[in-house]
């Protein structure tokens, strides 16, 4: 997710500003085949994980927090579909169920938001594949589609983030393992105004082709979904703000969390650029490209730790496996009690 974000930021860029075009474009190429590889050996890796040790699986859905994360293959792979149809296409083709976990509120963190956040990337990637779909009613579908899964990520996402400051405000900050997960409720709010405005654009071409509704339906949607990212961008501004001081206040060690950086603020800067391209307004232009470079330097930043600490074999833990070995020790423990 994190380095597809960083992908799909500098392909902004290249279009932001035309008289620099040839390097961010290369660049985004390159990252983009960088997601592509590591998203491949990533996934073949798992499925070879869970086919030679099927147990594992059950263990980690089992997981009150691992199996939170099974959201964010879908969300990797969003980043793929997306850099796909705006650098392949054009080249090549021409013109979350109810956990049944047992949660407690001081323990909860922003992972709950991953499963729905999945929905919301996906309606983000409808509209950008509409964009490229040549048929005019597949377009029409996908972006109907897209509208639906919006609607079943956004309000469900404000739904949890009601409760996750509610747990902020009540209980203490969360443990710095996961301190970064304070960042997550900017993928919701970023992601979700850039995919309404996308859908709102491709929607303003699509709905009068197609006779759809009514003759002035496709501007309508397009003003709504301006009005919706400028709100959720604000929200944004809000979580941001709130993210920026949590961490402000913690000292935490490096671990995988830290991508966690990454891809909210990155779809958080993806919805800034978008919306100064709209307006169109130069500060916003100026605060998505300030941005854009902060998620870059962090890719680099949390990149470089990561290869460090799988160098010293200290990178991956699956927490599902570590508390099979405490029970399996604190069992082991008490049989030899009795045998004593």
């Amino acid at each position: 997710m994190g380095t597809g974000i960083v992908a799909i930021l500098l392909n902004a860029f290249s279009e932001l500003y035309p008289r620099y075009h040839g390097s961010p474009r290369t660049l985004s190429i390159a990252f983009f085949i960088l997601n592509v590889l590591i998203f491949s050996i990533i996934l073949l890796i798992s499925i070879l994980r869970y086919a030679l040790y099927p147990a594992t699986w059950t263990l980690m859905l089992q997981h009150p927090v691992q199996s939170l994360f099974l959201g964010t293959i879908p969300m990797g792979f969003a980043t793929i579909i997306n850099m796909f149809a705006t650098v392949c296409v054009p080249a090549w083709g021409g013109s979350t169920p109810m956990t049944k976990h047992h949660n407690r509120h001081e323990t909860m963190t922003a992972a709950w938001l991953l499963p729905i956040v999945a929905c919301i990337v996906a309606a983000a990637s409808g509209g950008v594949v509409a964009s490229v779909l040549p048929e005019p009613n597949h377009a029409l579908i996908t972006i109907v589609t897209s509208y639906v899964l919006w609607g079943m990520g956004v309000p469900l996402a404000l739904m949890v983030m009601v409760m996750y400051f509610h747990r902020l405000a009540i209980h203490n900050l969360p443990s710095q393992e996961v301190i970064v997960s304070v960042f997550l409720p900017l993928g919701p709010m970023g992601q979700g105004g850039y995919a309404a405005l996308k859908l709102g654009i491709q929607a303003s071409k699509t709905f009068p082709e197609t006779n759809t509704l009514h003759p002035m339906a496709g501007e309508v949607l397009y003003v709504l979904a301006w009005m919706t990212a400028i709100t959720l961008w604000g929200f944004g501004l809000v979580w941001l703000f709130f993210a920026v001081a949590s961490i402000s206040r913690s000292k935490f060690p490096f671990n995988m969390g830290w991508w966690g950086f990454t891809f909210p603020i990155g779809v958080f800067t993806m919805s800034t650029i978008t919306i100064g391209q709209e307006l169109p307004s130069a500060f916003f232009r100026v605060l998505g490209t300030v941005l854009g470079v902060s998620v870059i330097l962090l890719w680099l930043l949390v990149a470089v730790g990561t290869v460090k600490n799988i160098l010293y074999g200290n990178m991956f833990q699956a927490p599902c496996l570590r508390e099979m070995e405490k029970k399996a020790c604190a069992a082991s423990a008490g049989m030899q009690q009795q045998d004593v």
